[in-house]
């Protein structure tokens, strides 16, 4: 009774909660009384365990994981297992503890009506569970549903806006061309090509809001298509080289020599996305220049991943700011670039595309020095013939104009052009005027089947959002017509509608061609000229000049690097090597009390450095690069590589290289720093490894793989030939750097794990103690042949401080001799190694043969 009673309580309670919207309120109250209150004192009058309790403790456990979110569901789970834990210990411990039961038919009655109210209650717990998901499952597909109608809504907006801008827009633009095509004054040539390209520019920024509608409700895709990767470039040239004039800034676009010609892909959608790129590099480049770069990797018989780089001088980005670069609607920097016009859309658009077309997009930038945007495409190859050394002078300059000259003239051929806009036709008419074509023109479907009933066209342009009959329906009526005269014409659509999938609907339903308003006189004439019969069309000598004309301040350059690995000055590698395998080098440096020297440049190791060192009141330091350093060193090297990967110092050593390296690489996405766990020639073991690896083509993430694996097959050692050094550095004490030097005692350091220990202690001469090295590293080489852990024999790598020629030579003999090491790669401590180590230091180097 007392269960039935709680019962109803507890639904009084959450019924009063449920009507106030307070349900979690009630669960945790009822939670905290059945725990508390009512379990302890049920089994206490109720017969304890015989009583049924282990079924209503089930209940509790059910009710509180159904109800209770958050940490306190686990705080009541626990505080139930600890109440029962509680109560069955005491009833075992002391079995009058409980009462109520008295028979065993009472206990059989208990537990009948136990289960019978508990599997009540937990039906109807459930039952109420699944008619709140599903009202939930009903709200959320009517919210679904009215998202997605607000959706195709906006969608009809933005294309509805989008066409009906580009009327008029076409108007302006075709008849501005015109204009230039008169002969006028620079001043009001000037005027007009601003006009164009403002236009244009219009243009893009409507595209930028249909874009992003469309990636909103999930309707974008990509229409590859064929392209020519010159044609491309001039178009975008044409739009942006005036802007980049009115701020003063050299505006240029580096193209390597072998790039393919011709290329598949959405070639609207890459052209969106430089436009974007490169806009946003003039808006936030005060003075200095943009740069756009292309070049290609060849990945296949018949494909290729393009690689476009917008470079630029300007203000570049915080480091804090690069994770929200790609945001809708947010400008990083917001108070100093509070006047610079723009939507917001364009880079999220950009990655957006970008990763549509299963590409890849990454900014290195350094804050008041500029920004690289490097862009990574996959494209099939139409034309494997390359574009070769496009050697064209910049021709858009203020006082610069190239007379028009038609592309062909067809006084034999007949057009149509269909339109309900009779601006539309006006401008069609005026732009092939100087082609001679005779040319007819429709207002509408109707008329246009008036037209072609009887007359014979060659080619038809049609509009397609058009009253009464579109485009499409009136292609299908041409195609059908009985009796129809131009059954067999080529039509083309010239519409605003844009975008790839209007294109892709064009050609499903049949059109031969695609134009997009605002359209010039140049597309129009290549169009037709394509179009038209070969017999009817005279091409003019001025074509290939004309075409020649349109391109803008394209040169070709030297191939970038696709990837260049680069490491500390520390890797002990000889310089003639470094050349070789184009491997760059991040110098460390010596602080001495006339400044610091970079090492390799500035400073040299030697008797020099060891002399001006034996004097104490000349203190010398090795100081590691700091971010800083490692910031401007990137962006350095990013000016002629695609990729860095960047092969570091141990983490675990101290004053390391691979933290203010690692803290550098944030800025840039192109920068991979790997933790190489060596120190000397072991980085540079991995340093070699990787650049022969980037030699064959490997990925920058294959690359980091294989040094991860190898690392642990290097075997790096050396000897210090004198502790006064590492005393004077702070490293041990100068009473333990006398101490060692008085017992002429030289330490053998190794490094395991990333870390250097003391490997063993000799004693004696630096000659005998060398020797003596020299021996165990030998045994070492051989044990591991032993055991089947086979040693690299290629080469072996060996760091002196100050061995004079003919004992180096002794070892190098000695080395080959009794090895079994085809080569011996020498190499002088670097400065900031000598000032730790002093003179004397001595090591060997080798690695492990790789099962890769």
């Amino acid at each position: 009774l007392g269960l039935l009673g709680a019962l109803v309580l507890f639904a009084g309670v959450t019924w009063v909660c449920v009507k106030i919207n307070r349900i979690s309120v009630g669960a945790n109250l009822v939670s905290a009384l059945l725990i508390f209150a009512v379990m302890p004192f049920s089994y206490v009058n109720s017969g304890g365990i015989r009583g049924g309790y282990s079924l209503w403790f089930l209940f509790c456990v059910v009710y509180i994981t159904m109800t209770v979110k958050g940490k306190l569901r686990y705080f009541y789970h626990a505080a139930s297992v600890l109440t029962a834990g509680i109560l069955y210990y005491r009833e075992y411990t002391e079995p009058d503890f409980v009462s109520g039961i008295g028979s065993d038919a009472e206990m059989f009655l208990s537990n009948m009506i136990s289960l019978v109210l508990i599997g009540i209650l937990i039906s109807v717990m459930i039952s109420y569970s699944i008619r709140a998901y599903r009202e939930e499952s009903r709200l959320a597909n009517e919210q679904k549903k009215e998202i997605d109608e607000l959706n195709k809504a906006q969608n009809r907006f933005f294309s509805s806006m989008s066409h009906e801008i580009r009327t008029p827009i076409n108007t302006i633009i075709g008849l501005n061309e015109m204009i230039l095509r008169e002969d006028i004054s620079d001043e009001v040539a000037e005027d007009a090509d601003n006009i164009r390209a403002a236009s244009k520019m219009l243009l893009n920024l409507i595209n930028d809001i249909l874009d992003m509608s469309k990636f909103e409700s999930g309707q974008m895709k990509i229409t590859p298509v064929e392209y020519g990767i010159g044609d491309m470039l001039s178009d975008i040239v044409g739009m942006l080289w005036i802007r980049a004039k009115e701020k003063g800034l050299e505006f240029h676009i580096d193209v390597d020599p072998e790039l393919p010609s011709r290329f598949i892909g959405d070639e609207v959608r890459i052209k969106q996305i430089l436009i974007n790129l490169l806009t946003n590099a003039i808006k936030y480049t005060k003075e200095g220049s943009v740069t756009l770069s292309v070049q290609f990797t060849q990945k296949g018989p018949g494909s290729a991943l393009l690689t476009f780089s917008v470079s630029d001088t300007g203000m570049g980005i915080k480091k804090e700011s690069i994770p929200h670069l790609f945001s809708a609607f947010r400008r990083v920097d917001e108070e100093k670039n509070r006047y610079i016009e723009g939507t917001g859309l364009g880079l999220s658009i950009v990655k957006q595309f970008v990763e549509l077309m299963g590409g890849t997009i990454k900014v290195n930038s350094v804050y008041t020095q500029g920004s690289t945007f490097v862009i990574e495409l996959p494209q099939e190859i139409a034309d494997e013939r390359a574009v070769g050394n496009m050697n064209i002078e910049a021709r858009h300059t203020m006082n610069h104009r190239v007379s028009y000259t038609a592309e062909f003239e067809a006084p034999e051929a007949r057009v149509l052009a269909v339109d309900d806009n009779e601006a539309n036709l006006l401008v069609v008419r005026k732009l092939l005027r100087d082609t001679k074509v005779q040319l007819d023109t429709a207002v509408s479907g109707r008329e246009a089947l008036a037209r072609t009933l009887n007359t014979d066209y060659h080619v038809i342009l049609m509009d397609h959002m058009m009253p009464e009959m579109d485009g499409i329906e009136c292609l299908h009526q041409i195609r059908s017509q009985a009796g129809g005269s131009s059954r067999a014409a080529k039509i083309i659509a010239l519409t605003a509608n844009a975008g790839s999938d209007n294109q892709a609907l064009y050609r499903r339903e049949g059109f031969d061609g695609y134009l997009l308003k605002p359209v010039s006189g140049n597309q129009l004439e290549t169009a037709l000229m394509r179009a038209l019969p070969a017999d009817l069309v005279h091409a003019s000598d001025g074509t290939l000049a004309a075409a020649a004309a349109s391109a803008s301040d394209i040169r070709t350059q030297r191939q970038r690097i696709p990837l260049i690995i680069s490491t500390e000055s520390v890797c002990e590698l000889p310089p003639a090597m470094l050349r070789d395998l184009h491997i760059s080098v991040l110098p460390h440096s010596v602080r001495t009390a006339a400044g610091i020297f970079a090492d390799g440049t500035e400073a040299e190791s030697g008797n020099l450095l060891f002399s001006y060192m034996d004097q104490e009141d000349n203190p010398v330091e090795a100081v590691t690069p700091s971010a800083r350093d490692c910031e401007a060193y990137f962006a350095r090297l990013l000016n002629s590589a695609n990729r860095v990967v960047h092969i570091a110092m141990s983490s675990r050593i101290e004053k390391n290289g691979y933290a203010p390296a690692a803290e550098a690489a944030r800025i840039f996405d192109n920068v991979t720093v790997t933790d190489s766990g060596q120190i000397l020639t072991g980085i540079g073991i991995l340093a070699v490894r990787a650049a022969e690896m980037a030699q064959r083509g490997a990925s920058a993430e294959q690359i980091t793989d294989a040094v991860e694996h190898y690392k642990t097959l290097v075997h790096t050692s050396f000897m210090i030939g004198t502790m006064e050094y590492m005393g004077r550095s702070g490293v041990i004490s100068p009473m333990m750097s006398k101490f060692a030097g008085a017992l002429m005692m030289h330490p053998i350091l190794r490094v395991r794990n990333g870390r250097v220990y003391t490997g063993s202690i000799s004693f004696g001469s630096l000659k005998r103690v060398r020797e003596k090295y020299i021996r165990s590293v030998l045994k070492q080489v051989r044990r591991l042949n032993a055991t089947g852990h086979k040693a690299d024999l290629s080469r072996i790598y060996m760091l002196y401080a100050d061995l004079p020629q003919a004992e180096l030579k002794e070892v190098q003999e000695q080395l080959l001799a009794e090895s079994g090491f085809r080569e011996v790669i020498c190499q002088k401590v670097s400065p900031s190694v000598a000032a730790g180590c002093g003179p004397g230091t001595f090591g060997l180097t080798f690695a492990e043969k790789s099962e890769e």
